[in-house]
């Protein structure tokens, strides 16, 4: 068979190949501690599970509307005024089964030969590779640990040329749990204004995943953008729903039709329940993912200490997220040699740096989405190798 080239351009994640190769050596009997997998180890809270039961027995078994069902977007629209302060129409928002849709229908639209891309980097990596199955030009936005990797609006600024259709962003970010401060957000909005052809997609997944009082600053916030703006968010994160693939995201007035096109030519519809449960959870007591958070920033707390005090590691505290991006470079092993040394001698499953771009070299990601006891072991096996 002979395919198109774009399936030649297309990358993956390698934190999925990871979390096989990890269930491989697990199945031989290996004793796995699995930091790699970027997934909150919690239950979905109860009074969401229970909302999409009630939706099975109520007999909500059909298609509902590409965009999503009404009273879910409301309830989107309604958090968004209450979390960030923004103001958006219901009818601007479409429900996506996942994160991924947004970003690959994003990335459709404005992709092609002869055009440019910005996304960040170290990042997640499907941006990468859906830009390059586009064929357009990935040109990546340095994000450096001397800069708590967040990204420079200058540097930004200063890298978008005539061919430049689209800017990804990425706050709070994965893989390094970098949090990107107000004055840079707005010098990058006022920058903007000189390129009115620049679209620009916000990734907030992560928006409500931060910590020591820091507050998220959404791009929807910014007027004089929210006509070229798309906005990324979910439930997989806050609520611990990854599997149950729902996400939503902010479109501009201009793009609307389009996106809705694209779900009705691809996924149909988000499936029904799975809805209904994402209501409960946006309106429900928030309580569950207020304990998270409170065990995740011990974690965060305790995995940063152990890993500076391992030979060769410089690790900052995140600002948001649930990941570690600590540099390796004084351990004379490459991030993909410790990966491997890591998960076949150690038995702690982690992702090289370079799997999120060529500013990760020389990085590990660690999850920290894992008891505290696994991750204090993790960390103490991984010391053992120096």
């Amino acid at each position: 068979m002979k395919l198109v080239e774009n399936m030649e351009r297309l990358g993956t994640e390698t934190a999925f190949e990871v979390l096989a190769r990890a269930e491989a050596l697990m199945a031989e009997g290996r004793d796995i501690i699995n930091l790699g997998i970027g997934q909150p180890d919690f239950r979905t809270p109860e009074h969401v599970v229970e909302a999409a039961v009630k939706a099975l027995r109520d007999g909500h078994h059909g298609y509902t509307p590409a965009q999503g069902i009404l009273p879910l977007r409301e309830a989107v629209a309604a958090d968004l005024l209450t979390q960030h302060g923004a103001d958006v129409n219901p009818d601007n928002i479409v429900i996506m089964p996942g994160g991924k849709p947004t970003m690959f229908f994003t990335v459709l639209m404005f992709g092609q030969p002869g055009v440019e891309i910005m996304y960040p980097d170290p990042g997640f990596p499907i941006y990468r590779s859906m830009i390059e199955f586009t064929g357009a030009t990935p040109v990546p936005i340095a994000l450096r640990m001397e800069n708590d990797f967040a990204f420079s609006a200058d540097e930004v600024l200063a890298n978008v040329t005539d061919k430049t259709r689209l800017i990804i962003v990425n706050s709070p970010g994965n893989p390094t749990g970098g949090v990107t401060p107000k004055a840079e957000i707005e010098k990058l909005v006022n920058g903007l204004a000189a390129w009115p052809n620049v679209a620009v997609m916000s990734d907030e997944i992560y928006s409500r995943m931060l910590y020591d009082g820091l507050e998220h600053v959404s791009f929807l916030n910014y007027p004089a953008i929210r006509d070229r703006l798309i906005v990324l968010n979910g439930w997989s994160k806050t609520y611990a729903m990854t599997g149950w693939r729902l996400g939503y995201s902010v479109w501009p007035d201009a793009l609307i039709d389009k996106v809705v096109k694209l779900a009705v030519n691809n996924h149909s519809c988000v499936n029904a329940p799975t809805q209904f449960a994402g209501i409960a959870a946006l309106t429900g007591p928030q309580d569950a993912v207020d304990a998270m958070m409170v065990e995740f920033d011990e974690r965060r707390k305790v995995i940063v200490s152990l890993l500076n005090d391992v030979p060769g590691f410089r690790c900052l505290e995140p600002g948001g997220a649930f990941y570690v991006f600590p540099n390796i470079e004084e351990t004379g092993r490459t991030g993909k040699e410790l990966q491997t040394e890591m998960l076949e001698v150690a038995g702690v499953a982690a992702v090289p740096g370079t799997s999120f771009g060529i500013h990760g070299d020389g990085f590990v990601r660690f999850s920290y989405a894992n008891s505290l006891e696994k991750i204090q072991e993790a960390v103490e096996r991984i010391g053992a190798l120096f």
